[in-house]
């Protein structure tokens, strides 16, 4: 396991240089602490929710209306026993166009450039490919933030980081923590998530099968005890 400042960390899941603000279907899948049933029961074939699984149907679909800005689509979703997948699609709005914006001029390999996602400019700072680096941003080595961007400069060079899917995930599972623990005051959600950029017509039709099955096939689930 990694270390980070002296301590002992789980590297983050998150694929490196994407941008989670991006215009994209993603595939999220996020668990109980301990895979505990929270959320109701599986009957024939059925998913029946119960009061802190309607809190977490209620919680998602506020998500969209919470927020108009990021052009958000609800695709399928399914609330498991201890687990929730859902395909949420980020669309073309003012932030992640900005950040295209910022991308495209950074990547401009014909002009010389002093900044960090430069790739055919020799480098003589600490961001160059070929120098052995010690510090955190190190091209190989894992990083604590959620974008995973490679950038000296303190402003992240996707833009801000509250427009993004990890933003999304986290506002919905705070909501959701906060009216389930009236009713159970030990619920909690695993510290992370699972995340699947979908990347083609024939992937988004598999996932979309695979939630709309999963309460027939709960029994061969791998999240199924």
């Amino acid at each position: 396991m990694e270390r980070f400042q002296n301590k002992y960390r789980i590297p983050s899941a998150r694929l490196q240089n994407w941008d989670y603000g991006r215009h994209a279907a993603y595939f999220v899948t996020i668990c109980t602490a301990r895979r505990q049933h929270y959320f109701g029961d599986i009957v024939d074939g059925i998913m029946q929710l119960s009061a802190i699984g309607e809190m977490v149907n209620t919680e998602w679909l506020k998500t969209f209306e919470m927020r108009p800005d990021m052009n958000l689509t609800m695709d399928e979703y399914i609330i498991m026993p201890n687990h929730f997948h859902a395909i949420i699609i980020i669309g073309e709005n003012e932030y992640n166009n900005a950040r295209d914006t910022i991308r495209t001029d950074a990547m401009r390999t014909n002009t010389p450039h002093t900044d960090a996602m430069q790739t055919n400019t020799p480098r003589t700072d600490a961001l160059q490919t070929n120098t052995p680096r010690t510090d955190a941003m190190q091209t190989n080595t894992p990083r604590t933030d959620a974008m995973h961007c490679v950038s000296t400069n303190k402003k992240n060079q996707f833009g801000p980081q509250s427009k993004n899917l990890a933003s999304i995930i986290r506002g919905f599972k705070i909501g959701v923590t906060k009216n389930a623990r009236q009713i159970h005051a030990d619920f909690a959600w695993q510290s992370r998530y699972h995340d699947h950029i979908i990347r083609n017509d024939a992937s988004h039709n598999r996932i979309k099968q695979y939630i709309i099955n999963n309460p027939a096939n709960w029994d061969k689930d791998k999240f199924c005890p």
